[in-house]
């Protein structure tokens, strides 16, 4: 089945909240090799300004992988994991995300296009925290390939 082109434009519901912990960020920063000391040790954060351990940039795919699992979990999708490939991504951030914010995602497809026999289809998820404040908003591009049967 080929990707559901009335998918553009869908939002989906918000994410439950995630809750960024202090030992998750330091093992997302050993994970990316980011060994500056806010992502390890609270005082260095502080000293930066920050109320604790800073995660790297890329951390929010943490919680946008929760977003893109809704989108997968669409029956009329057309969209399997096995024929994904992740094309490009990129963050835009309002401030860092720190141990102890509370995240929630919300996702919409912005645009699906044909290229060849593949799909493009690009998702934003805009990440707020507990206050439904801006934190990120990620935006992935997703090349679906087309069904082998």
């Amino acid at each position: 089945m080929p990707v559901n082109p009335s998918l553009v434009d869908r939002a989906f519901p918000p994410t439950p909240a995630y809750l960024v912990g202090r030992e998750k960020v330091r093992e997302f920063a050993r994970a990316v090799f980011a060994d500056d000391p806010q992502h390890f040790d609270p005082a260095a954060a502080r000293a930066l300004g920050y109320p604790d351990v800073v995660a790297p940039p890329t951390f929010a795919m943490v919680v946008q992988d929760v977003t893109l699992q809704q989108l997968l979990a669409e029956p009329d999708s057309g969209i399997v994991l096995s024929r994904i490939l992740h094309g490009e991504q990129r963050f835009r951030y309002s401030r860092p995300i720190v141990a102890g914010d509370e995240l929630t995602g919300n996702l919409r497809i912005t645009s699906i296009r044909a290229v060849g026999g593949n799909a493009m289809v690009t998702c934003e998820a805009e990440i707020t925290d507990a206050q439904g404040a801006h934190v990120v908003t990620t935006t992935s591009l997703l090349v679906v390939g087309e069904d082998a049967a």
